[in-house]
């Protein structure tokens, strides 16, 4: 199902979806000054994954020790052309 039929079966037959859809009583709406704002109803918040500064750090120095491998290996093909 792509997500133009989602939302045709949502709106054909309403129901609460957490973090897709909300079916408000017009008590709620008017309660909210008829401000029909998707946040006001429906919670998109999802929390953000923890990073791991000790991964990122190891990740970081394997780049710059697989940089200095390359840069070398370019320096070594330049002089064989003679650059």
């Amino acid at each position: 199902m792509f997500l133009g039929e989602k939302i045709i079966e949502t709106y054909d037959k309403p129901e609460t979806i957490d973090k897709y859809s909300y079916v408000a009583t017009l008590d709620e709406i008017k309660e909210n000054d008829y401000n029909l704002n998707i946040p006001r109803y429906v919670d998109t918040f999802e929390e953000e994954k923890l990073v791991e500064m000790d991964v990122v750090k190891e990740e970081i120095s394997n780049i710059k020790q697989e940089l200095q491998e390359v840069e070398a290996l370019m320096e070594k093909y330049l002089k064989e052309l003679g650059l």
